[in-house]
C-alpha cells in the first residue's frame, strides 16, 4: 500500500484507510446499514493486513459504539495506525435530548468531547482530531485555542477539519497565525466522480496552503460501485434502499453518464466501475487518503484494488470530462484565461 504525506506534516498515511462509520449498531443516520461486529472485526483485521494505516472513526459513529469497538479491536497493536477521530455533533442526535454543550466548537464541549473519546479508543493520544464540521456560532479563535491545548497536553497529536467551506478554512488558518496555535493539517471532504464541488474552493485552498485531503463517500454512497442499475429499484439492502432521498439525487442523466464511462473503462481493464472511480481519485495529487466505508470483506476487497489500477491520461481525462459540473461564475469566466 502506498504511503502518502497528510499534508505539511510529519505523518505518512496509507493512500487508501478504513473509515469505521459502519462499525457498531447505530439506532440513528446509520440505522440498517451497519456491519455485524464479527465482520467489522473482519473487515479492520483484512485493512490492516493490506497495509491500510490508517483509521478514522467520529464520536457519533453508533452513538459511540464504534469508537469502544476500535479501542477493544486495536489494544496491542495501536501503534501501528494512524488512528484519526472528531467531535462537533450530539451523540444519539434524534434519540435523546440535547443540552446547549452537547455539541458544537466551544471550549467546553471539544475538551469533554475529546476526554470521552479518549476514553472509548482506550488510547492516551489521538493521531488526527478532527472538527466534523464548521460553527459559525462560536469565534474561530476559541475553537482554535481549544484544539491547540490538546495538543500541547499530548492528548493529540495533530487537528483537522472537515466539511469546511472554502471562506472559513482560510479564515481559520489565518487565525491560527494570528494566535500563534497549531492550525489544521488536513481537511476531510466528499469528492468523488459524481460530487466534484469541493474543487472550486476547498481542493484550491488545501493546494495553496499544503493542506492533506482526506476523502469521504469516494464511491457517491455506493452508486459508482456498479451494483445499482438505471430504472431498477436498489438491491435489497443496500445503502441506497435505505437512503431513499440519496438514491433519487443521483438518479440523473450526468450520474449515469458517469457510471457508465467507469463501466467502460472497467472492461478494457477486466475490473470494476468502483475500482476505475477510485484510480481517478488517486491519480489527483491533491489526495492524501481515501476513506473507504465497506460493510464487508468483499467490498473491501473490490475497493483496494483501486490502489492497484493506473488509468492512462486519456482515461482520466475522459472520466474528467462526463463528469465536470457547470463550475458557475466566476470560475467559468477565469478558466478561460487561467487554471483557477
Amino acid at each position: 500500500m502506498e504511503l502518502r504525506p497528510l499534508g505539511k506534516t510529519g505523518l505518512r498515511v496509507s493512500a487508501m484507510s478504513l473509515g469505521a462509520m459502519t462499525f457498531g449498531e447505530s439506532a440513528t443516520f446509520m440505522k440498517g446499514v451497519t456491519s455485524p461486529d464479527e465482520e467489522a472485526r473482519a473487515v479492520l483485521d483484512a485493512a490492516l493486513e493490506a497495509g491500510v494505516n490508517l483509521i478514522d472513526t467520529a464520536n457519533v459513529y453508533s452513538e459511540g459504539r464504534s469508537e469502544e469497538l476500535l479501542g477493544l479491536w486495536l489494544e496491542g497493536r495501536r501503534e501501528e495506525v494512524v488512528l484519526a477521530s472528531k467531535c462537533r455533533f450530539p451523540i444519539g442526535f434524534g434519540t435523546r435530548k440535547v443540552g446547549p454543550h452537547d455539541h458544537g466548537l466551544s471550549r467546553k464541549h471539544i475538551l469533554k468531547a475529546c476526554e470521552d473519546s479518549l476514553r472509548r479508543l482506550r488510547t492516551d493520544y489521538i493521531d488526527l482530531y478532527q472538527v466534523h464540521m464548521q460553527d459559525g456560532s462560536v469565534p474561530i479563535e476559541e475553537t482554535l485555542r481549544a484544539l491547540d491545548d490538546l495538543v500541547t497536553s499530548g492528548k493529540v497529536r495533530y487537528i483537522g477539519c472537515s466539511n469546511y467551506t472554502g471562506y472559513r478554512l482560510v479564515e481559520s488558518l489565518w487565525a491560527a497565525d494570528r494566535q500563534r496555535t497549531h492550525s489544521y493539517a488536513s481537511v476531510q471532504l466528499q469528492w468523488s466522480l459524481v460530487t466534484r464541488d469541493a474543487e472550486r474552493e476547498v481542493i484550491p485552498a488545501c493546494k495553496r496552503f499544503g493542506l492533506g485531503t482526506l476523502v469521504w463517500s469516494p464511491l457517491a454512497r455506493g452508486f459508482l460501485s456498479g451494483k445499482y442499475k438505471r430504472g431498477q429499484a436498489p438491491p435489497p439492502g443496500s445503502r441506497l434502499e435505505a437512503w431513499k432521498d440519496s438514491m433519487k439525487s443521483l438518479d440523473n442523466d450526468r450520474n449515469w453518464a458517469v457510471l457508465a464511462r467507469c463501466e467502460a473503462i472497467a472492461a478494457a481493464h477486466d475490473s470494476t466501475a468502483g475500482s476505475v472511480a477510485l484510480a481517478w481519485l488517486l491519480a489527483r495529487s491533491e489526495v492524501s487518503s481515501i476513506i473507504l466505508g465497506v460493510r464487508d470483506r468483499a467490498q473491501l476487497a473490490d475497493n483496494l484494488r483501486g490502489a492497484a489500477l493506473k488509468l492512462s491520461a486519456e482515461e482520466l481525462k475522459s472520466l474528467s470530462d462526463v463528469s465536470a459540473p457547470d463550475w458557475g461564475y466566476p470560475y467559468n469566466f477565469i478558466g478561460v484565461r487561467e487554471a483557477w
